[in-house]
């Protein structure tokens, strides 16, 4: 049910500061968006699936983690990515 490799190749090579960089704050937050886009697709079929919810809190909760991180780090890198992202 995850994304797949080559969806997470485009997101590094649009977001990564190299092609190979998959730590930078801006490509874990875009690879967790796409995986919680993914897993509220899987939930709107499947509403008793509780594993998969609790899995989709903990992403939220990290992604959340991240954004913040990246904003006391760098504003102007967190607004590009919020724009560019639609969060």
């Amino acid at each position: 049910m995850g994304i797949t490799k080559e969806k997470i190749r485009k997101i590094i090579e649009e977001l990564g500061r190299h092609e190979k960089d998959t730590g930078s704050p801006e490509v874990q937050i875009a690879i967790l968006t796409e995986e919680i886009l993914k897993l509220v697709e899987h939930l709107k079929k499947h509403k008793q699936d509780k594993n998969s919810k609790r899995g989709l809190i903990l992403k939220i909760a990290h992604r959340r983690k991240l954004l913040k991180y990246l904003q006391t780090v760098s504003l102007e890198r967190y607004k590009k990515l919020v724009k560019k992202l639609g969060l």
